[in-house]
């Protein structure tokens, strides 16, 4: 029955592959604000890993390594570019390598990776976006996209739009929209949207107004979006918005019906490929009696026991 069984193989290897990732680490968004210190927990015990990472990134460029650490190291080699505000928190037993920032910067705001070597693959945790905030008395507080959520099908289409303010800021300004699950890694789409000047008494600053299209919905769509102002070396976001996929319930009952019906075909291929097996090393052996009386029948055992082993 050997498909069965490399079917049931390749699940075994699938599954294997599933389980390698062990690292516990927080996602989404994490907010805190300048000067204060903030720890980023994470963890594996994962008998395999043999060195822990720190990754920073920032939307549009290259993740920057922090640290790297021997499994049993009690401490780790920090990168110059961080080692005066970064620390690395270690209990070697319990798998544990939590990254401690002291005095927050607003250029600290960005994407951070827990990351281990198990054999010769790196595997990154899910990362937390941390949101580093800067106090204004005089900016003006951020208008913030409500929380809505949308159910919606696939092949639907959705227009997603937000406002969000902040100070005013003579540098470059840059919108995104940003996208959060449970299971994968946060995300940054670049945004074009519309800023505006606005005053009112003694606030003053910009409001921005971005959209984002969903043509066509796909299951990978679902999540939590924000949009997010980026200017004067902060990020401003606006509320949530859960987007969820609705699969009709005629999609699911068909795609269980033809995995049953893959799997009963499977297993009856497999067992009529087992019988004609037996079917065929049957007569071998009624011609195994025969050989000793009729060699003129030699040929054709020799051809029949070639044809058994083969199977």
């Amino acid at each position: 029955m050997e498909p069965l069984y490399i079917h049931l193989l390749l699940l075994c290897k699938v599954l294997n592959v599933l389980n390698t990732l062990d690292i516990i680490q927080d996602s989404g968004v994490r907010t805190a604000k300048a000067g204060e210190t903030v720890t980023l927990p994470c963890s594996c015990q994962h008998n395999a890993i043999t060195y822990l990472y720190w990754y920073y990134q920032i939307q549009g460029e290259k993740p920057r390594i922090i640290s790297k650490r021997m499994k049993h190291d009690p401490e780790a080699d920090i990168s110059p570019a961080y080692k005066e505000r970064f620390r690395v928190l270690v209990k070697p037993n319990a798998g544990v390598n939590d990254l401690m920032i002291m005095d927050l910067q607003p250029s600290d705001s960005g994407t951070y990776y827990c990351a281990m070597l198990e054999f010769s693959a790196i595997e990154f945790g899910r990362g937390v976006f941390l949101h580093v905030k800067t106090s204004s008395s005089n900016a003006q507080p951020s208008k913030q996209q409500p929380t809505l959520k949308k159910v919606l099908r696939l092949g639907d289409s959705v227009n997603l739009s937000c406002s969000v303010s902040a100070e005013p800021c003579e540098g470059e300004r840059n919108l995104y929209w940003f996208r959060r699950t449970a299971s994968q890694p946060p995300l940054m789409y670049p945004s074009e949207g519309l800023c505006t000047s606005l005053s009112n008494g003694t606030l003053y600053g910009i409001n921005c107004i971005s959209s984002l299209e969903l043509d066509p919905v796909r299951s990978s769509d679902a999540g939590t979006y924000h949009c997010a102002l980026a200017s004067c070396g902060s990020v401003v976001f606006g509320g949530g918005t859960k987007v969820e996929i609705s699969v009709p319930s005629v999609v699911l009952g068909s795609l269980s019906v033809a995995l049953v019906l893959s799997t009963i075909g499977l297993l009856v291929l497999s067992f009529l490929r087992y019988k004609l097996k037996s079917k065929l090393c049957s007569s071998c052996k009624g011609k195994v009696s025969i050989v000793t009386q009729h060699n003129s029948t030699f040929n054709s055992h020799l051809r029949c026991s070639f044809t058994c082993r083969g199977l």
